[in-house]
C-alpha cells in the first residue's frame, strides 16, 4: 500500500543553494544608494548580532570595503553576493548575509523570509511533499522543502505524523530540506517521544536570556512513540531547524542519522528589509544542546552511518532490514 502526495520535492545532490534563493535570468534590479544600505546593514549587526565583538569586526570590515569602492556596483543582487561574502569572511557563519530576493519583499522584520516560503507552502501540501508505507511495515515520511512556522504547519504535519504513527519504523527524509521554525522542530519531535523531553536551549543576545524547547506533552492525533526505530536521512542541503531535528533526535539516542554532513548553521536568525530586494540576515542567537552541551555551528550534524545522499533512502533500508 502507497500513499503518495501528488509533488515531490527533487532532491538537489550537487548545490547547497535553497531553491528560494535561485532566480531566472531577468533585468538586473538597480541598488541606487549603496551607502545607506551598507550603513544599514552594519548597524543592523551592532545592534543585533549574537555576537558583539564580531559584530564590530564585521561593520568595521563593510564600512571599510565601501570607502575603498569594494561595492561599487548598480545591481541589488551582485551588493547582495559581494556583502554576504565578506560578512561570513570572519567566523563562516552561513546565517548572517545580505540576501538578494527576485520578487521586492515586505518591510518589517521577518517579514521578507515569511513573503518567500509562502509560496513553497502552498506548493509542498504544507511541507509536506510525501507520505509513503514502504516494504516490511517501514514509513518513509519526506519535510521539504522547509519546516514552516508551526501557525501554518501544524495541520499537515499532524495529519501526516498520525498517519504513519503505526508504522513498525520510520525514516525521515530531510535531504530537501532547508531550515525554518524550532517551535516545528519540537513539534516533530513531540510524535516521537513518549515523555515531555528538553529538547534544546536557545540563548539569545537581545535581554542576555537562555529559553528552553521541550516536546510537547499532548499532539494532535496519534504518537509513532519514543521505542519504534526511526531513521534520520541527511544532505549538505540540510540546514537550520533541519540540522536541529535531526541533531535533537541523535543526541537524545532517539534516531540513527543516516547520509552526509549538514550544511552547519545552528544560528537562528532575524531578517531586515534594507532595500526592496535585499534582506540583512542577522543571528540574534545560538542553540545549546542540553545532551551535548554545544552545537552543530559550523561542523554540520555527522551522521552515524555516512553515505552519498542519493543512496541514504536504501542504505536506511538495509539497516532496518538487514
Amino acid at each position: 500500500m502507497t500513499t503518495t502526495a501528488p509533488t515531490k520535492t527533487t532532491l538537489p545532490t550537487s548545490s547547497s543553494t535553497p531553491l528560494a534563493d535561485r532566480s531566472p535570468a531577468s533585468t538586473p534590479v538597480p541598488v541606487t544608494d549603496v551607502p545607506a544600505v551598507v550603513d544599514e546593514t552594519a548597524r543592523l549587526l551592532t545592534e543585533h548580532y549574537v555576537f558583539p565583538d564580531v559584530a564590530e569586526q564585521l561593520a568595521a570590515l563593510l564600512r571599510r570595503r565601501l570607502a575603498e569602492g569594494a561595492y561599487d556596483v548598480a545591481s541589488a543582487e551582485e551588493l547582495g553576493g559581494l556583502v554576504t561574502a565578506d560578512l561570513q569572511s570572519v567566523n563562516t557563519d552561513l546565517h548572517l548575509r545580505l540576501k538578494y530576493h527576485p520578487e521586492q519583499v515586505p518591510q518589517g522584520q521577518g517579514e521578507a523570509a515569511l513573503a518567500a516560503m509562502r509560496h513553497d507552502f502552498d506548493a509542498s501540501l504544507g511541507g509536506v511533499p510525501r507520505v509513503q508505507l514502504l516494504e516490511g511495515g517501514t514509513a518513509l515520511l519526506e519535510l521539504a522543502p522547509a519546516l514552516f512556522p508551526l501557525s501554518w504547519s501544524a495541520e499537515p504535519l499532524a495529519a501526516a505524523l498520525t498517519l504513519v504513527a503505526r508504522a513498525d519504523a520510520l525514516i525521515l527524509d530531510l535531504r530537501g530540506n532547508g531550515g525554518g521554525d524550532p517551535d516545528t522542530v519540537a513539534f516533530v519531535c513531540s510524535y516521537l517521544l513518549d515523555e515531555r523531553t528538553h529538547l534544546n536551549t536557545m540563548y539569545a543576545r537581545e535581554g542576555d536570556r537562555y529559553d528552553q524547547s521541550w516536546s510537547l506533552p499532548h499532539v494532535p492525533g496519534a504518537r509513532f512513540g519514543g521505542t519504534k526505530p526511526v531513521y534520520v536521512l541527511t544532505a549538505p542541503r540540510t540546514f537550520s531547524a533541519a540540522e536541529e531535528l535531526a541533531y535533537d533526535l541523535q543526541q537524545l539516542g532517539r534516531a540513527t542519522v543516516v547520509g552526509e554532513t549538514t550544511r552547519g548553521g545552528a544560528h537562528p536568525r532575524e531578517g531586515w528589509t534594507v532595500h526592496p530586494n535585499l534582506e540583512a540576515t542577522i543571528p540574534v542567537g545560538r542553540s545549546i544542546n542540553p545532551v551535548s552541551r554545544t552545537n552543530w555551528e559550523g561542523t554540520g550534524v555527522l551522521p552515524d552511518v555516512p553515505c552519498p545522499a542519493p543512496d541514504a533512502l536504501d542504505r536506511a533500508l538495509t539497516l532496518i532490514h538487514g
